[in-house]
């Protein structure tokens, strides 16, 4: 399903605002708006929803807003033109040419070297001379062309499954795991804070909400192994708890 754009190329960029690989991808896209939008680029953001909150416009507008989005975000709230792409996950970028023709696909974190690339390739499709800015430096060590990384620990969901969320009860106050990651990072809707504990150590809490979203739990400077304890405030519900690659 293509975009056609009047000025120049467009990327489209299917997200859900909560959902790490998707948040993690965001200052790269802001920074090409920012860079290329007078030149003829347009960046155009599709809120996926993953989970059912994800959804509500009331949450989609302040979650996008204090991750700094600054290009158009439409809400696909039943997926259909996540279907419609083919999309693979969370995120999913199509770079369209002026013409219409599909230029660019990228499942996933990465590769941003090789996007930036593609879109600087289409707009000296309008012209051949124009002046462009170097890439974007990586954001992230893990971020760097050819940088080996480790796979993190898979995400977990709490409450058995993406569909249901993980709430305290009288019988189960807690959600204790280990992991091996670069960080680690929750789903979390509702309004308390997260207390958290690694490797036996208590750590300030994590505030959470109003808005729903994705909060950071802890974040380390390579791939590391550790254990992870989480008290939520009562009445908070956590959809997910993932995990970012790390450097060996």
């Amino acid at each position: 399903m293509p975009v056609v754009c009047a000025r120049g190329p467009a990327l489209v960029h299917f997200i859900d605002y909560s959902q790490l690989n998707s948040v993690r991808t965001l200052p790269y896209l802001n920074e090409w708006h920012r860079r290329y939008r007078d030149l003829g680029l347009s960046v155009i953001g599709v809120q996926a929803p993953r989970f059912p909150f994800a959804a509500d416009p009331g949450a989609v507008g302040p979650g996008l807003a204090a991750l700094g989005v600054e290009f158009p975000v439409a809400i696909d709230a039943d997926r259909q033109l996540w279907e419609s792409y083919g999309c693979e996950g969370w995120p999913s970028l199509f770079l369209w040419h002026l013409g219409g023709a599909l230029a660019w696909v990228h499942f996933g974190e990465g590769d941003y070297r090789g996007t930036e690339d593609a879109i600087q390739e289409e707009l000296r499709e309008i012209d051949a001379l124009r002046e462009l800015p170097e890439p974007v430096a990586p954001l992230r060590p893990t971020d760097a062309p050819g940088a080996k990384v480790i796979a993190p620990t898979p995400e977990c969901f709490p409450g058995g499954s993406w569909e249901r969320p993980w709430t305290v009860s009288a019988a189960d106050d807690a959600i204790a795991l280990d992991y091996q990651a670069g960080g680690a990072y929750a789903t979390v809707e509702g309004e308390g804070e997260v207390a958290v504990e690694i490797d036996g150590e208590w750590r300030d809490p994590v505030p959470a909400g109003p808005t729903p979203g994705l909060v950071t739990l802890a974040e380390h400077p390579s791939h590391e192994a550790h254990s992870l304890l989480l008290r939520p405030s009562p009445g908070l519900r956590v959809w997910s708890v993932s995990f970012a690659p790390g450097l060996p």
